[in-house]
C-alpha cells in the first residue's frame, strides 16, 4: 500500500472502529467533551447538596416537632402518609398540598363526568400525573414514583441550564464568565423555593421541558422544539407562552444552526427567512388541545383548563394589575403587623390569623421586587427572547390575583423562570465576594420553607 493510500485508509479504519464500538462508548465521548463533563459534574454536585439539605431540614423538622395539622387541605387517607413511621417521615418534604391532587389524579383519573365534584382537578395538567401512573404501574409506590420523576427532570433541567448559561454568558467575556454556568446551577438548586423541584409537583418537569425547548431553538432543532413545547403545554398552562420565545428565536435569533439571512435589520424586520421547518412550532399547543379534547370526550367541559383557576379563588383583575393589588396588600399587611392587634383587620385576610396572612403578603411582595430586579438584568445580559418569556409567563399570576393574597404562589411560579436564575448567576459572577453569602442565605431560606412545607404550613 502506498503512503497516500495508507493515509486515506486510516480515517476509514477509525470510522469502522467507531461503528463497531460498544454501546457504552457514549461515556467515552462524554468524557472527551469538557463542556458536557463540566455540566455533569456541576449538576451532580448541586443536586446532591441541595437535596440532602431539603430532606434533612424537612424530615428533621417533622421528627422534632411532629407532622402538624393538615389545616383542612385536600389529603385523602393513604395519599401523603400511611407508609409507616419512617416512610411518613421521608415523604414529608415531598408530598404536601398540591401533591395530593397529583397523586389522586394519577390513581383515579380526572373523572370529568362528575362535574363540579371533580372540576378542581382540571387545573392540574395531565403529563405529570401520567408519568406518576406509568411509574406506579411498574411497581413503585406513588410518592416514591413522584420523587423519582421530579428528581430526574430536575437533574435534566440543571444540566440544560448549565449548557444554556455557558452558551449565552460564559463566553461573553464578562467578569466571572468561567463561573457563571456553575453559579446558575447552584442558584437554581438552592433557591428558596427549590424544594418543590424534588416534591411531587410538576415544577421540575416543566422546567426541564422549557429549558430543553430553549436549547433546541438555539441549535435550530425545530422538530424537537415542537415536541418539547407540546409536552410543556400538557404539563402547565404557562406552556403556551413558550410559543413567544420560540418564534422570536426562529425569526431574530441568535441561532447556532445557520447565519442570519439579513445582515442589517430595519425596525422589526426578521433576521431569518421563514422556511418549512417553522411549521414545527404549530405543535406547541397540541398538548393543551389533546387535554381539552380528552375532557370533552369524557363528558366534561373541554374549556375547563382555561378557567380552572376560578375554582381556586383567582379572578381577572386586568393585565398585570395584580401587582398593584399585591403592593396594597403588603402595605396593609405591614400596617396590621405594626398595629399588634387583630380586633380590626385592614385587608381581606381569608381564613386563619391575619398576622400570618400579613406576613405572607409581605414575603410575596419581596419575591416580586427581587424578580423585577432580576428581570431587568436578564433583559440586559441575555438575548431578548429570554426576558420576553419571563414577562409573558408572569401574566397569569400577576393578572389573576387571589383576594386574600393577591400574589399567592408567585414564588413557586418564579422558580421555573430560569432566565431569572441565569441573570442572578451573571450578577453574582461579577461580584465574587457576594457569591458565598448569597448562596448561604438562599439555602437557609430553602431549609426554612421546606420545614414549613413538611409540617403542613402553606408556603406558596
Amino acid at each position: 500500500m502506498s503512503p497516500d493510500a495508507a493515509e486515506i485508509a486510516i480515517p476509514d479504519a477509525a470510522t469502522a472502529s467507531t461503528a463497531r464500538a460498544p454501546a457504552w462508548s457514549w461515556w467515552a465521548r462524554l468524557r472527551a467533551d469538557h463542556a458536557r463533563m463540566a455540566a455533569v459534574r456541576d449538576t451532580w454536585r448541586a443536586l446532591w447538596i441541595s437535596r440532602v439539605l431539603v430532606w434533612v431540614a424537612g424530615a428533621g423538622t417533622v421528627a422534632t416537632l411532629g407532622f402538624g395539622p393538615v389545616r383542612g387541605a385536600f389529603d385523602p387517607p393513604g395519599v401523603t402518609r400511611g407508609f409507616g413511621w419512617l416512610g411518613d417521615l421521608l415523604a414529608a418534604p415531598a408530598a404536601r398540598w398540591d401533591s395530593a391532587w397529583y397523586l389522586v389524579i394519577a390513581h383515579y383519573g380526572y373523572r370529568p363526568e362528575l362535574g363540579s365534584y371533580t372540576s378542581a382537578r382540571d387545573a392540574f395538567f395531565p403529563l405529570y400525573p401520567l408519568g406518576l401512573r406509568a411509574l406506579s404501574d411498574l411497581g413503585l409506590q406513588a410518592v416514591l414514583a413522584g420523587v423519582l420523576l421530579s428528581l430526574v427532570a430536575f437533574a435534566l433541567a440543571l444540566y440544560g441550564i448549565h449548557r444554556l448559561s455557558t452558551l449565552e454568558l460564559a463566553g461573553s467575556g464578562r467578569a466571572g464568565g468561567a463561573d457563571v454556568a456553575r453559579l446558575a446551577v447552584l442558584v437554581t438548586a438552592l433557591a428558596p423555593m427549590a424544594f418543590y423541584l424534588s416534591a411531587v409537583y410538576s415544577e421540575s418537569l416543566y422546567l426541564a421541558l422549557s429549558v430543553g425547548l430553549f436549547w433546541c431553538a438555539r441549535q435550530g432543532r425545530w422538530a424537537w422544539v415542537g415536541v418539547l413545547g407540546a409536552l410543556a403545554t400538557a404539563t402547565r398552562s404557562t406552556g403556551l407562552v413558550l410559543m413567544l420565545p420560540a418564534l422570536m428565536l426562529y425569526l431574530y435569533g441568535p441561532r447556532e444552526d445557520r447565519a442570519p439571512d439579513f445582515a442589517f435589520v430595519r425596525r422589526l424586520r426578521p433576521r431569518y427567512k421563514l422556511r418549512a421547518n417553522v411549521l414545527w412550532l404549530g405543535l406547541l399547543p397540541a398538548g393543551l388541545a389533546l387535554y381539552m379534547a380528552f375532557l370533552g370526550l369524557a363528558g366534561g367541559d373541554p374549556s375547563s383548563p382555561l378557567h380552572a383557576e376560578n375554582v381556586w379563588g383567582r379572578h381577572f383583575a386586568g393585565p398585570y394589575l395584580g401587582v398593584w393589588d399585591g403592593v396594597r396588600a403588603a402595605l396593609q399587611g405591614a400596617r396590621q403587623l405594626l398595629s399588634a392587634q387583630t380586633a380590626h383587620v385592614y385587608f381581606p385576610s381569608g381564613v386563619g390569623s391575619p398576622f400570618i396572612a400579613a406576613a405572607h403578603n409581605l414575603m410575596l411582595l419581596a419575591f416580586l421586587l427581587a424578580a423585577a430586579a432580576l428581570l431587568v438584568i436578564a433583559l440586559r445580559v441575555l438575548p431578548l427572547a429570554y426576558g420576553a418569556y419571563a414577562i409573558a409567563a408572569l401574566a397569569l399570576p400577576l393578572s389573576y390575583p387571589v383576594t386574600s393574597q393577591p400574589l399567592m404562589s408567585l414564588p413557586r411560579f418564579l422558580l421555573v423562570l430560569f432566565p431569572l436564575s441565569m441573570a442572578f448567576a451573571a450578577w453574582l459572577a461579577a461580584r465574587p465576594r457576594l457569591r458565598v453569602p448569597a448562596l448561604v442565605i438562599s439555602a437557609l431560606l430553602m431549609a426554612f420553607f421546606v420545614a414549613q412545607f413538611a409540617t403542613w404550613h402553606w408556603v406558596a
